[in-house]
């Protein structure tokens, strides 16, 4: 899923200027998974684009217009298939294992949810290839896909809760492997 939000066409119109100068603004991430074996064979990859809630575009507009009270430290949190209904650009922080229509997976040995670790902006992206959050995966489960939020405390219900990304279909995952997830952010 693509977000576009459209900065200048009000603010165009009302001072009567030509809106062919106006540029839509699409903020947007793409999510890949790869799930390794305890032996280090690959067992599935997946690319799948993402949603960008409202309360992440809300924390971005408030972030970067208004300067107020930033952390750039973000988490990559799993989303476990039990009980999964939907994903929704009305999904908070708040309501991760509550109302969201899903709940988070902790299945994996990882203390806390894994940080999000962005490298060099550059062309309007940014990704954590360089450090790919890894998660090592302790127990039998289903996960739907993942998601991005500002605490790392597993199953945690503050923070600001920015992007989610869905599996075409849910994988499952045993202990002792290994989940890379890399995620790519990109304002075009």
């Amino acid at each position: 899923m693509q977000e576009r939000t459209h900065f200048g066409d009000k603010h165009a119109a009302a001072q009567g200027m030509r809106n062919d100068f106006i540029q839509d603004i699409a903020v947007h991430s793409i999510y890949r998974f790869e799930c390794r074996d305890k032996y280090g064979n690959l067992k599935w990859v997946e690319e799948v684009p993402n949603l960008v809630t409202t309360e992440g575009k809300n924390d971005l507009l408030t972030q970067y217009f208004k300067g107020s009270a930033y952390t750039a430290t973000w988490f990559v949190g799993l989303v476990d298939n039990a009980t999964f209904t939907a994903y929704a650009v009305g999904d908070t922080a708040a309501q991760i294992n509550g109302t969201n229509g899903w709940k988070e997976s902790v299945a994996y040995s990882n203390a806390t949810r894994v940080t999000w670790t962005g490298g060099t902006v550059a062309g309007g992206s940014v990704d954590n290839s360089a450090a790919a959050a890894v998660f090592n995966i302790n127990a039998t489960a289903t996960i739907r896909g993942a998601f991005l939020i500002s605490n790392s405390t597993k199953n945690g219900v503050t923070g600001k809760l920015y992007c989610e990304a869905d599996f075409s279909v849910a994988r499952s995952v045993i202990s002792g492997d290994t989940l890379t997830v890399t995620t790519t952010l990109t304002a075009s």
